[in-house]
């Protein structure tokens, strides 16, 4: 019987992950400490801070059970990608044309791509889609960080001004703030209230109120996809999860990359220095915290 092995994201870091073993053996130290741009054969090299989560560590256990996995996907029959072809073209074509990567990989790489939920609106609206309907067209923008995404509670506090000074119509899935710093992304359900939503000091005062015709919040989940794909919505601030970068990309939505954790770093780069469709911070989310400002067109805090 045949064995595939089916990776949900995109074929730059598939390749990461398959060329990590040779890394492994090439460079010393921290790949977060390399002054020097991590190469791939025939692929775009990556930033040092863009590696995925595993390789932050190298003494961790989950970094050699990742470099194990690197070593273990080329003995299966095939891979098949959630992308294609036009989307990551040069990558695509180092697996099948690149010298390097035929003597790594010897078997057939499928971009079966793009795999996502189809739009399905229910028989009647939601309350957030009845708000849509009332805004002009690409006039909202839809701030979500996906199931595990979470900010820190100053962060919170920083973008709801954020949002409040850019005087932008913005629809924002809230979740409880982390207790830690700004890259403790994952779960945590303390500081919340009874319904799960964060509690009111996290958000400035007045805040609900001084918004209130401009924006809609929404306590911890909203439907991504027939939001993404109303024509109100204009653009995306998101955490880079591959699932949500396609449904973007699929609805015609621009993005701003916010990337917390997981290989979201190299989606966010892959957005904005390839496929041109993203702005983001220049300096990591996870980083430290991102203040607010009004939009002064200068790009000094902002690439993309």
């Amino acid at each position: 019987m045949a064995k595939y092995v089916y990776v949900p994201t995109t074929a730059w870091f598939t390749a990461l992950t398959i060329y990590c073993p040779v890394l492994d053996k090439e460079i010393e130290g921290q790949y977060v400490d390399q002054e020097d741009l991590l190469e791939i054969p025939g692929c775009k090299p990556v930033r040092p801070e863009d590696v995925v989560d595993p390789m932050l560590d190298r003494n961790d256990q989950q970094y050699y059970e990742y470099v194990g996995i690197g070593n273990r996907i080329p003995l299966c029959d095939g891979i098949m990608l959630n992308t294609w072809d036009y989307l990551e073209p040069t990558t695509l074509r180092a697996f099948k044309e690149n010298d390097i990567w035929r003597s790594i990989v010897k078997i057939p790489v499928y971009p079966i791509g793009p795999l996502r939920r189809p739009v399905q609106p229910e028989g009647s609206k939601s309350a957030v889609i009845e708000w849509l309907d009332k805004q002009p067209n690409e006039s909202v923008i839809f701030v979500s960080f996906g199931s595990g995404g979470m900010l820190s509670a100053q962060q919170i506090t920083e973008l709801a001004f954020g949002l409040e000074l850019s005087e932008q119509r913005f629809i924002w899935v809230v979740r409880p703030p982390t207790e830690g710093a700004a890259d403790d992304a994952f779960f945590t359900t303390k500081t919340a209230g009874s319904d799960g939503t964060p509690s009111p000091c996290y958000f400035p005062e007045g805040f609900g109120t001084r918004t209130a015709n401009l924006g809609l919040l929404v306590p911890n989940w909203a439907d991504q996809v027939e939001i993404l794909n109303h024509p109100s919505v204009g653009g995306f601030m998101s955490h880079c999860g591959w699932n949500s970068t396609l449904e973007s990309i699929c609805g015609g939505v621009p993005m701003i990359a916010w990337p917390l954790y997981s290989e979201q770093r190299l989606n966010a780069t892959f957005l904005v220095e390839e496929l041109g469709i993203a702005a983001r911070p220049r300096v990591l989310p996870t980083k430290k915290v991102v203040a607010r400002g009004r939009n002064r067109g200068d790009g000094e805090d902002i690439d993309g």
